[in-house]
């Protein structure tokens, strides 16, 4: 009920002032969703830029020059109506001052007076490029001024009659108007002043503005009723709500002269008009074409190239302070605010607030309060969010629908926030009653989940299948090399030290690629990636994570020589393939883990890192799985080997940051390497020995690096000369013991005689 009264408050007796805002906030997001694409085909932008400024002088211009841009608008480019976004309230005579006096002492010179005028006096020369011509001018009204009144008003579109009721409509006490030459030589005018709201953005801009007892037409109104024909303008009253002897102007109705059909527009309570803005404004906005003024005064733009246009002459040169803050720009230049206007007048669309909105707004936060209470009680679980989303894309939907179909301003934020406070509300009291049985949950799957699984168990229990099941996984071992030395010749407090240090730096850089820390095998770490939670990209994961572990000794042993502590060193294996993942054992212990070939595979190769002489070995199907997502790695193979407990032979590389084989010699290097592999492969004893010689040799003659290649930067990565080191160390040791096993059957039948 609290809130019900709070919505009736703010809609119906006072706004409040953050739902205000938030309804502003709604209603521009509403304006910028239903932007136009291109520019309009009616309506031009004769723009004093900054590079019209920069050619023809800094502002104000003389007079001389917009008479002559109004001869190349109506004369060369046919345009169908021009309207001035500026007012002419000073004087500009030109030298038609100095003719004058000069001309009280000279009778020859006062006889040529009324012929130079026409060409001296700046404001005689405008005025004769203005009479007959179809053009608006633009002035302001004010009410900060203390009434101040320059210039001369146009006619009034009506006068307001001494025994009429009151009306409710802001006044202006003051103007800023055009001089009285300039104004009787054009046909309208109209005021340029916009509307702003509370937060100073541009939403609206009155139609007509009163002054004493005339109502003056906006320059927007008055070009399009200078372009139409000047239709008849009828004001459309009705009685104000609750106040006697009082009424509204609710809109005007403009009938042509030849009696067709009328056109209404709707105005607000302040007489205005919203602006129905076409795009995000500018010269690079694309909602109206920007012309230079300089490019038209100096004949740049092809004749007749504007014909029937609409043209608002303004600025959007930042020094002549004209711009707006709007919905879609934060500064606009204010004759696009007009063109805006005029736009939505020739297309018959011109969004209003209807003056039921206080009525509707108190009718919609019921209802949505209502429906807010019924879903928040009524559903559990994500069903209530569903039906939450469902009830704030219902009041969104029809709000965008009633403004894009029927041109309906209608306020719809309150509503959602409300409801929203309520649905959150009910929702949290519920949630609390749960919190300390989901709180026992996670404490319950914590100790056999990795602490991701558990808490995502916890949110959403019955969502989180737990049964074994077949999936693809990326499985890494990792085991500290030489830790049964250490456990043998270390105290029992700095093993502790050492396990501690080497198993924390595992875990951080497992989680910090997104795995799952299966267990700790004494020394050993179990991870893999692609479960719980699915990883497309589960391979790259754990090859990138392995390669961290592989670096990650290097502050680890900076970190244990600090304490005393002897170094360490890592035998990594990486496999992938199909396991079964899931909440496995017995009835007294359960874990989540995983088993299958592919985790196997990964432990029989950490296993032979140590006769590989790598510290990092991955199978092929990582490999095949892992390339295309890590472009940066290089592949380097190291063996065809059978794995114990397998029938296949598997193929085994080693990545390498691909940087490391960016010179000459590098390349080299691996080129001898994989051509000696291939020798040995075939039995090709003589050659796998030659290029094994080879690479010895590169190896050597780039290690230490040279004069020239400490110069040239050309020297090996030390990276892929210790691995081609021990690679070569440990295919020649494979060659020599192949040879004697080949020599000792060769000599056995002779040792021993002939067998049966």
């Amino acid at each position: 009920m609290l809130l019900v009264a709070l919505g009736g408050w703010h809609a119906a007796v006072a706004p409040i002032a953050a739902l205000q805002r938030l309804e502003l906030a709604f209603d521009d997001l509403r304006q910028n969703a239903y932007l136009q694409q291109g520019a309009h085909p009616d309506i031009v932008i004769v723009d004093v830029d900054e590079t019209s400024l920069a050619e023809l002088g800094r502002w104000p211009w003389p007079r001389t020059h917009f008479a002559r841009l109004v001869d190349e608008l109506v004369q060369r480019q046919r345009v169908a109506a021009i309207g001035f976004d500026f007012v002419f309230a000073e004087p500009d005579l030109g030298a038609w001052p100095l003719l004058k006096a000069l001309a009280q002492s000279d009778p020859a010179l006062a006889e040529q007076l009324p012929r130079w005028r026409q060409t001296t006096d700046n404001d005689a020369v405008f005025a004769k490029a203005l009479k007959g011509r179809p053009v608006v001018l633009g002035y302001y009204l004010s009410n900060d001024r203390g009434g101040v009144r320059e210039g001369t008003l146009p006619q009034a579109l009506f006068t307001i009659p001494a025994e009429a009721p009151q009306i409710r409509l802001p006044r202006w006490s003051g103007f800023g108007a055009n001089v009285a030459s300039l104004q009787a030589a054009a046909p309208a005018a109209g005021f340029f002043n916009a509307w702003p709201d509370d937060d100073g953005v541009v939403r609206s801009v009155p139609a007509v503005g009163r002054v004493d007892q005339q109502l003056q037409p906006s320059l927007a109104l008055a070009l399009a009723r200078l372009a139409a024909g000047s239709p008849a303008v009828e004001p459309v009253w009705v009685p104000a709500a609750g106040q006697k002897n009082t009424v509204d102007l609710v809109a005007l109705r403009l009938t042509p002269t030849d009696g067709s059909g009328a056109t209404v527009l709707a105005l607000d309570e302040h007489g205005a008009l919203r602006v129905p803005y076409r795009g995000k404004g500018g010269k690079l906005g694309g909602a109206f074409r920007y012309v230079p003024a300089a490019a038209l005064l100096a004949g740049h733009v092809p004749a007749a190239e504007l014909a029937g246009k609409l043209v608002l002459v303004g600025s959007s040169a930042p020094g002549l302070a004209d711009l707006r803050s709007t919905p879609v720009n934060a500064a606009m230049p204010g004759v696009e605010v007009h063109a805006n206007l005029l736009a939505g007048m020739l297309d018959g669309h011109l969004p209003q607030r209807p003056d039921w909105a206080p009525g509707y707004e108190v009718a919609l936060i019921v209802v949505s309060l209502v429906l807010a209470a019924l879903i928040a009680t009524q559903l559990a679980g994500r069903w209530a969010m569903v039906g939450a989303a469902a009830l704030a894309a219902a009041l969104v939907v029809s709000n965008l629908l009633a403004y894009s179909r029927a041109g309906l301003v209608l306020p719809v934020a309150t509503a959602l926030v409300l409801s929203a406070i309520l649905f959150f509300g009910a929702v949290s009291v519920s949630y609390v009653r749960e919190w300390e049985g989901r709180r026992s949950l996670v404490r319950l799957f914590s100790s056999y989940l990795p602490p991701d699984r558990a808490k995502a168990l916890a949110r959403d229990p019955q969502a989180q299948n737990l049964e074994a099941e077949n999936r693809e996984l990326t499985i890494l071992f990792c085991d500290l090399r030489g830790f049964t030395g250490l456990a043998e010749n270390l105290p029992p407090l700095a093993l502790r030290d050492l396990l501690n240090q080497y198993l924390s730096t595992a875990t951080a850089i497992v989680h910090e690629h997104g795995g799952t820390l299966d267990k700790f095998i004494g020394d050993a770490v179990m991870a893999f990636w692609g479960a719980p939670q699915p990883q497309a990209d589960h391979a790259a994961r754990a090859v990138r994570a392995a390669m961290a572990l592989a670096q990650g000794t290097i502050p680890l042993n900076e970190t244990l020589r600090a304490r005393g502590l002897p170094e360490v060193g890592y035998g990594i294996g990486v496999a992938t393939g199909v396991v079964c993942v899931g909440d496995l054992g017995s009835s007294a212990r359960r874990a989540y883990t995983a088993v299958g070939d592919a985790v196997n595979l990964a432990a029989r190769l950490e296993s032979q890192t140590r006769q590989a002489g790598v510290g990092l070995l991955v199978s092929d199907t990582t490999c095949h799985a892992a390339r295309l997502d890590l472009p940066d790695i290089f592949w380097v193979e190291v063996d065809q080997t059978q794995v114990k407990g397998r029938q296949q032979f598997v193929n085994i590389f080693t990545p390498v940051p691909a940087e490391c084989f960016a010179d000459a010699a590098t390349q080299d290097q691996l080129r001898n390497w994989q051509l000696a592999l291939a020798a040995a492969r075939l039995h090709h004893d003589g050659p796998a020995r030659a290029y094994l010689g080879r690479l010895n040799e590169l190896l050597a003659l780039n290690s230490p690096a040279t004069p020239q290649q400490q110069a040239e930067g050309t020297r090996p990565s030390l990276q892929t000369a210790d691995l081609f080191a021990a690679l070569a160390q440990r295919l020649a040791a494979d060659l020599d013991r192949a040879a004697e096993q080949a020599s000792s059957r060769t000599e056995l039948p002779a040792a021993g005689g002939p067998t049966s």
